[in-house]
């Protein structure tokens, strides 16, 4: 069993501003993945997407990621709270965000935002699509850190006793996805970008993205302890498997849809 390493949530405090590695990890996923847009973008420039428009798009995104991912966590995971509680929706300090809601949020943000500045809207998802694995890696970390969303109970020498998970050790499934869906995935999506023409069929990295992530999603959700609200559905799958569906037949779809090919 390996000591879990009780770091401090709080990341910094200014008087009675406390801010978190939570929020960080969001703050800095977005700015991260923007300057990682920004140097493809200037290889292989996307036509309608001028230095006002790229500067815009950090705005168009964290309004997509908050408002789709606690609606998300609201509609998905604790219905009956909210609707008793609604006041408590807005209480974002207090956790509670859906990886789902947030992505669906994006999407419809920047198809907004596509519309808005004349940009083609899947070459613009594609854009996206290969740096969203940065923002997934940092909050699954922030996840260990806060020692939430813990595996469930097992016997591996690396198993780790988190606060609140009771006595008996657990596997750290927050860093079993952090590997998956952050690092395994970006390097994915940095090779399928650097390395072959999949910008040439719009969609592609798109596809890519939703196939990956809802796959090493639901192998992750094999570990991870499912939330205490909703249990297991149908036996033995959980919430998150559940809504990984829909995302690897999107995902397959984007990538085998007969689509013209463009100039990247």
């Amino acid at each position: 069993m390996i000591t879990f390493p009780n770091i401090d949530p709080i990341a910094l405090e200014l008087g009675p501003l406390a801010i978190r590695w939570y929020s960080l990890a969001y703050i800095g996923g977005v700015l991260l993945g923007w300057w990682v847009v920004m140097r493809e973008h200037k290889i292989r420039p996307l036509a309608g997407l001028t230095k006002q428009a790229l500067d815009d798009m950090v705005v168009w995104a964290v309004a997509g990621i908050i408002l789709g991912g606690r609606l998300g966590y609201v509609l998905a995971y604790k219905p009956g709270y909210y609707m008793e509680h609604p006041g408590q929706i807005l209480h974002l300090w207090e956790g509670g965000m859906s990886f789902h809601g947030g992505m669906l949020g994006t999407i419809f943000a920047f198809m907004w935002f596509a519309r808005k500045h004349g940009i083609r809207f899947l070459a613009l998802i594609d854009l996206v699509a290969a740096v969203a694995p940065i923002g997934l890696l940092l909050g699954r970390l922030a996840n260990f850190i806060n020692g939430e969303l813990y595996g469930r109970i097992t016997d591996v020498s690396w198993g780790m006793v988190f606060p609140g998970g009771g006595e008996l050790p657990r596997h750290p499934s927050q860093l079993y996805q952090a590997g998956m869906e952050g690092l395994l995935l970006f390097a994915i999506m940095m090779l399928a970008l650097k390395c072959t023409r999949a910008r040439q069929k719009e969609g592609m990295l798109g596809g890519l993205f939703l196939l990956g992530y809802g796959v090493f999603r639901s192998i992750g959700e094999v570990f991870r302890e499912p939330d205490v609200q909703l249990g297991f559905l149908f036996g033995f799958t959980t919430m998150g498997q559940l809504l990984c569906l829909p995302m690897v037949a999107g995902g397959l779809y984007l990538i085998f849809r007969r689509a013209p090919k463009v100039a990247a």
